[in-house]
Parts: C-alpha cells; sequence; structure tokens
C-alpha cells in the first residue's frame, strides 16, 4: 500500500463513501476463537468479523513517536471486532497538526454514513479521537456513539507532573524524545489550541468517555485530569486506573468492547 492522505473535505484524494469499499486485499485471519477478514483499503486497514454488524469502530493508532503505521493496530483491532461484531478501521493520518485532525475527520464522515460510530484510540490516537469529539461538537455534527481513550496524549505542553515521576516505572519512555516528537506534531500551534490538546478544551456536550490508564503511565495526569474535567462537565466518564501495564492490558480489549457494546446500543432507538 502506499502512503495515502486525506483532507477533511477530500479534496486530495476525492475521500468518500466508495473509499470504505474500495478494498484491495483480503486476508482471512485467526483471532482468539474465530476468523476476521483484514481488507486493504485507501484509507487504511478494515477489519471486519464474521457476521458484522452494522456498527463501525474508528481505531485511531498511536505509539511512542507519535507514528507508525495504522497496521500496527491490526491485532487488537481484530479482537475488539470479534469480540464486538463491529467492523473496525484502523486509518492514516498524517504526521502533524491539524492535517491528522482533518484526516481523521474525513474517515469518521465516511465511517459515519454507514451506521453509528465509536471512537477509540491509543496515545496521540487518543489524543485525535478527544479532539474530534470537541470538533464535532463545536461544529453542531453528529457526534459518535462514544469514545474509548487509552493511555492518552490528550495536553502537548507536556506540564503533567506523572510525565516525570513516573519515566524511572517505564524504561521505554524517553521525555526529553517525547518533547522533540510534540515539537514536530504541533508545528507553529500554540500547545493549548484544544483541538492539539484536548485537555484545554470546554468538555460540555461530549458522549460517554472511558478512559484506560496504568497507575505507572507517565500519561496517567492526563486521564486523570480529562475525567475530572469531563466528569465536571456532565460527560459520562468510565475511568479505569490498573497498577501497571501488565495488570492494563489483557483486560483492555474486553473493556473496550463492554463500554462500546452498551454505549452503542443505549443510543440505538
Amino acid at each position: 500500500m502506499g502512503d495515502t492522505r486525506v483532507g477533511a473535505t477530500g479534496a486530495d484524494t476525492g475521500l468518500g463513501d466508495a473509499d470504505l469499499a474500495d478494498v484491495r486485499a483480503r486476508t482471512d485471519r485467526a483471532a482468539d476463537d474465530g476468523r476476521v477478514r483484514v481488507e486493504s483499503s485507501p484509507v487504511g486497514p478494515i477489519v471486519r468479523p464474521p457476521d458484522a454488524s452494522d456498527l463501525v469502530i474508528l481505531y485511531l493508532h498511536g505509539d511512542r513517536q507519535l507514528a507508525a503505521s495504522p497496521e500496527s493496530a491490526v491485532d487488537l483491532a481484530e479482537r475488539l471486532a470479534l469480540r464486538t461484531g463491529a467492523v473496525v478501521v484502523c486509518p492514516r493520518y498524517r504526521s502533524s497538526f491539524p492535517g491528522a485532525l482533518d484526516d481523521v475527520h474525513a474517515v469518521y464522515s465516511s465511517c459515519q454514513a454507514r451506521g453509528p460510530v465509536a471512537l477509540a484510540g491509543e496515545r496521540l490516537g487518543a489524543g485525535l479521537a478527544a479532539s474530534l469529539l470537541v470538533r464535532l461538537r463545536d461544529m453542531g455534527a453528529r457526534e459518535p456513539e462514544c469514545a474509548v481513550l487509552s493511555s492518552a496524549l490528550l495536553d502537548l505542553t507536556l506540564d503533567a507532573p506523572s510525565l516525570l515521576f513516573n519515566a524511572a516505572a517505564d524504561p521505554g519512555f524517553d521525555i526529553d524524545e517525547l518533547r522533540l516528537h510534540a515539537a514536530r506534531f504541533a508545528g507553529g500551534a500554540d500547545r493549548t489550541n484544544p483541538l492539539l490538546s484536548p485537555l484545554h478544551a470546554n468538555l460540555h456536550g461530549l458522549p460517554p468517555i472511558q478512559l484506560l490508564v496504568a497507575g505507572t503511565d507517565p500519561l496517567l495526569d492526563d486521564s486523570l485530569s480529562f475525567a475530572a474535567r469531563a466528569a465536571h462537565s456532565g460527560v459520562t466518564v468510565d475511568l479505569r486506573v490498573r497498577p501497571d501495564a501488565v495488570s492494563l492490558h489483557p483486560e483492555s480489549v474486553t473493556a473496550m468492547a463492554d463500554f462500546i457494546q452498551a454505549w452503542a446500543r443505549a443510543a440505538r432507538p
């Protein structure tokens, strides 16, 4: 697959409903207790479980370098698809703001044309999911049924105390490297821009949100602060903090699936 870029209006690629149907390759793969179909599309991998429902989960990948390809999320997407019965779309997005947000917004619009949508993401992807919620709310557009934010990077000012306090508990974490990647991603934008750092946004009117994080995660404070501000704003919040990543990861897909299924059902007439 080439490095396809998308834009919020679809002007660069003609993004629309047809893009999610333009499947270029299919692979049947085993995952947990069933089989899923992993499809290659212009926007990124699409994972379809057997007898898929009309629910679509838009899963936004992310890693420590604020980069990586959406293929890195396929394993989790397979398990999430099997547990929810939903089609899971793992889109590509650009490596800078605001292009990344424009890209996921465009794919969200395509997903929405097919049925109810839930958002999910990890690290930068979780931050983009939260930013998309804020943008949709401000536009008066239809929001997703719910969102799940895992180990979310929600504040690119990088002022959270946990970034330093928990650094020693995570050997793979490098605060200087994160600052470098964050500066590159933000470009010249104000780091407190609520669409770049949704922790600084007005959170009133957002759909139900689940936050999953480990107590030893350097990004812990982002989730704690966001959960508190969202709850004070009247948002339904499910905050789950586990002692460490070892205890969080085995249950994360189950927690995501249960939350998404509960709120997707509740939102239907």
